[in-house]
């Protein structure tokens, strides 16, 4: 059974412990790319700063790029429900709850691959 984690920081430790961190990076870059959001984040990259560039750039997606933001997490397939839940008074909390739910669902995809291959 896929392991729902916590937060941010749960998730990125079990993609590490799990050996799957550099799939998680792959999926991340792939589904970007997809939605036309050219991001590389390199695979040397660390979780920290993986977690840090990653809440930037939604950030920057929704404050100047709503429409390419709606469209990524459509491509990424991030729950409607779970957006809807979210509250967006605070761009800033925003962007990080949305950041953790684009991680969970990717980390979902590279999960469920690698255990049911």
């Amino acid at each position: 059974m896929f392991p729902i984690p916590e937060n941010t920081d749960f998730l990125l430790a079990d993609a590490e412990k799990e050996n799957l961190y550099l799939s998680l990076i792959e999926q991340i870059n792939k589904d970007f790319n997809l939605a036309n959001e050219g991001i590389d984040f390199p695979l040397s990259i660390s979780p920290e700063e993986l977690k840090i560039q990653l809440h930037e750039k939604i950030y920057r997606m929704i404050q100047y790029k709503f429409a390419e933001y709606l469209n990524l997490l459509y491509i990424i397939d991030v729950s409607e429900s779970e957006i809807k839940k979210l509250d967006g008074s605070d761009l800033v909390i925003l962007a990080e709850q949305v950041s953790f739910l684009v991680l969970k669902r990717e980390w979902q995809k590279v999960w469920f691959r690698n255990h049911f291959k």
